[in-house]
């Protein structure tokens, strides 16, 4: 397949060469677009070498356009695909703004988008920026999310251009459409839920729904239909057919419960709060003592209700949803997961130890310890991205074993 890979005016463009080359050995050829501002970080005859075709940097160029070359390009390419994509591309793609090669071939194009931003934290941040990322969602343009750490810039934070070889995946994804979980349907629940004490104080834990927003980007990259219920979180979603925004753990269960009937799979990735507090506060409690004793009461396991209404109706194991549930654990990880799995009849607990500064909660790393019907199977520390794909690695699995009726 012919796949255009634009390349904007960022640190990152030193790793579009690698994109290109992993394209590449995926079988596809790339024809490299440079913007100007690219072209002062990483020389066109890197990208021509590579991809063994004439690098196109200006629109204007003589003898480009004898064919109208941006026409002629965008009615054969299969995708066009954006690393780094630049605050600026983004907001003149979202705008329609068409002064240069690369942003006449997008409005020319038909083939489908992927872009992957790369800036400074702030500017990742603003707020022209996410309208400017919206507005371009909502044409379909499909996006693989800027990881977080060192910039260039010197600040720490979300912006760092994705890795090549997380970008050339999504990019295979959207070049197969319909991939292995095509025409499946599958709900996710991420983050924390918060359980407010008064209008100002709740209760909440750490997670910051990587995990959750990790096995929905994966699920969307398989094919799947996939619905998103989320609890509070400054973390940025990925694209997915329905997100669901929620608080607390009984808006967590209303929400789920709605809808789990209608789906092939659940994973409850989220962090459920255990406990609510007895009655909310309509006012701010006011600090009178050195002590304060809250009362609390057990929130609904929505795993465990859907391990039982599962049972009700049969419960074997050809039964849909198939459940997936985690266990975040600080000690006995494996063997508290295994328990959690037989008692909330699910068929599959992730078990990861949160007590490390590496893995879990907070970090874009995990190791974790898949617990099936078939014994427990430790996974070593990598990208949540690269768990997720081994959590449906498994699930899929399961969906093989099930009689054609019951898939």
């Amino acid at each position: 397949m012919l796949i255009a890979l634009g390349v904007t005016g960022g640190i990152g463009a030193y790793k579009a060469v690698e994109v290109a080359r992993g394209l590449q050995k995926r079988g596809h050829d790339v024809v490299a677009i440079m913007t100007h501002s690219a072209t002062r970080f990483v020389g066109p005859v890197t990208f021509e070498a590579i991809t063994r075709r004439r690098v196109i940097t200006d629109q204007f160029e003589p003898g480009a356009n004898s064919d109208i070359e941006h026409i002629a390009l965008a009615s054969s390419i299969d995708l066009l695909l954006i690393a780094p994509a630049t605050a600026n591309i983004i907001g003149k793609l979202a705008n329609g703004i068409a002064d240069d090669f690369l942003s006449t071939l997008y409005t020319a194009t038909r083939a489908p988008v992927l872009m992957a931003p790369a800036m400074n934290t702030n500017m990742f941040a603003h707020e022209a920026v996410r309208k400017n990322l919206d507005t371009l969602s909502s044409r379909g343009v499909r996006f693989v999310e800027p990881g977080e750490g060192y910039l260039a810039c010197g600040w720490i934070g979300k912006g760092r251009l994705a890795e090549p070889d997380e970008i050339v995946a999504a990019a295979e994804t959207l070049l197969h459409a319909g991939g292995s979980l095509a025409g499946h349907r599958i709900l996710v629940t991420a983050g924390p839920t918060f359980e407010d004490v008064d209008p100002v104080r709740y209760l909440g834990n750490r997670s910051s729904g990587r995990m959750g927003f990790a096995i929905a980007a994966e699920a969307v990259r398989r094919g799947a239909d996939v619905t998103l219920v989320a609890g509070p979180t400054p973390v940025a979603p990925p694209v997915v057919g329905d997100l669901v925004r929620v608080r607390s753990a009984s808006d967590m269960r209303r929400e789920v419960l709605a809808r789990a009937d209608a789906v092939d799979i659940v994973v409850m990735a989220a962090a459920v709060a255990d406990y609510e507090p007895v009655d909310r506060a309509a006012q701010k409690v006011s600090k009178t003592g050195d002590t304060i004793t809250l009362a609390l009461k057990k929130t609904p396991d929505i795993l465990e209700e859907l391990g039982r209404r599962r049972a009700a109706r049969g419960g074997g194991a050809d039964d849909r949803p198939i459940l997936v549930g985690f266990a975040a654990e600080t000690e006995h990880v494996v063997e508290r997961a295994s328990a959690k799995r037989d008692r909330k009849r699910v068929d599959i607990v992730v078990a990861n130890d949160v007590s490390r500064a590496d893995a879990g909660f907070e970090v874009e790393t995990n190791e974790v310890t898949i617990v099936g019907s078939g014994g427990a199977e430790p996974r070593p520390m990598q990208t949540k991205a690269r768990v997720a794909a081994d959590i449906l690695d498994r699930v899929e699995k399961l969906l093989a074993a099930r009689p054609a009726e019951a898939r």
